[in-house]
């Protein structure tokens, strides 16, 4: 089969053998997969992982190891972490598999990713895609979880303010999934024509350059990834709100952390969510994610794909590999 690997290089290889599902396992028939930074980051080292890259996907599942076959022909999305499963194992318990510390995450980590015309995943982690959400919406199920996952680790009030910082397709994702939450949030970024894809679908926006910083937000959503938003982002939460770390952000300099303890702010950090959420909010059609899809490639161009995907003014691109 095809697959986009990387090994010390990244290639397109077009005899990759085919994976067999192991018991409790589905094969899954790639579609369509959205290249994400993570992605690009593995190129450069991130993670020390070696294999076939992507964990953003929708396909058709074509072969179940179980008796289970209830999504057999079904079109499908997979969670990119599945858990070891023991009984003993607190965050397999409660489907926490992203923290399971024997855990395994689609083309991460310690597993063959979904840059393929054919994946295997556990049934656990399969989730049937509601028939009147298109592929091109359904592949950003993955980034859409994680922006719900503010919700789930934190319940904001209606009338409580909220800010984003950033305007990539992070910041992007989370100002529309809480607007689409009927959460007040206003989005902040330094690119007018980003800004204007949340504007259209009723996120209030505002350019970085115009923006008056003062501590009046509830809630701040850091999506910049860099040390200056975190800084800003600082500046705009109350005392006593809460700062949501959505972005990693490696420290070059030294930066003031005196007023989280003397705020009192709360600093939460997160990452990944479950699709369920996600899959409810898509069937509702209260996002459109259209606008943020720069380029399609097929999976023979992959690898301009992944140059497009450099590019500053790019946000979203997606490999095709439905048979032509």
């Amino acid at each position: 089969m095809k697959a986009v690997v990387f090994d010390e290089g990244l290639k397109l290889d077009n005899n990759y053998p085919k994976p067999v599902p192991k018991k409790g396992e589905a094969l899954i028939r790639v579609t369509l997969a959205g290249i994400c930074n993570t992605d690009y980051e593995i190129t450069k080292g991130y993670m020390g992982y070696k294999g076939i890259l992507g964990h953003e996907a929708v396909g058709v599942v074509e072969e179940i190891n179980d008796e289970d076959q209830s999504l057999l022909g079904k079109r499908v999305v997979a969670e990119i972490s599945y858990g070891c499963k023991k009984p003993d194992c607190p965050y397999c318990a409660e489907k926490l598999y992203r923290h399971c510390p024997d855990r395994h995450t689609l083309g991460i980590w310690r597993k063959d990713g979904c840059f393929a015309e054919y994946f295997t995943m556990p049934l656990e982690v399969l989730f049937e895609v509601p028939d009147n959400v298109p592929d091109e919406q359904a592949v950003f199920v993955e980034p859409l979880a994680a922006a719900c996952e503010i919700t789930e680790q934190l319940h904001i009030k209606p009338f409580e303010k909220v800010i984003v910082l950033g305007d990539g397709k992070l910041g992007l994702i989370t100002a529309l999934t809480l607007n689409a939450q009927n959460i007040d949030v206003m989005l902040v970024g330094k690119h007018q024509n980003k800004l204007d894809i949340a504007k259209a679908q009723g996120v209030e926006t505002c350019l970085l350059n115009d923006l008056k910083v003062e501590k009046t937000y509830d809630v701040v959503v850091e999506a910049t990834g860099s040390i200056s938003g975190f800084e800003t982002a600082l500046a705009l939460t109350k005392p006593r709100g809460v700062l949501v770390l959505k972005s990693t952000v490696a420290a070059s300099k030294e930066f003031n952390l005196a007023p989280i303890v003397i705020d009192e702010i709360t600093v939460l950090g997160s990452r990944c969510g479950q699709f369920p959420a996600a899959l409810r909010l898509l069937k509702s059609e209260r996002i459109d994610f259209s606008p943020l899809i720069s380029a399609t490639y097929s999976v023979d161009d992959a690898i301009e794909g992944f140059e497009k995907n450099k590019e500053k003014e790019t946000l979203k691109v997606l490999l095709n590999f439905k048979k032509s």
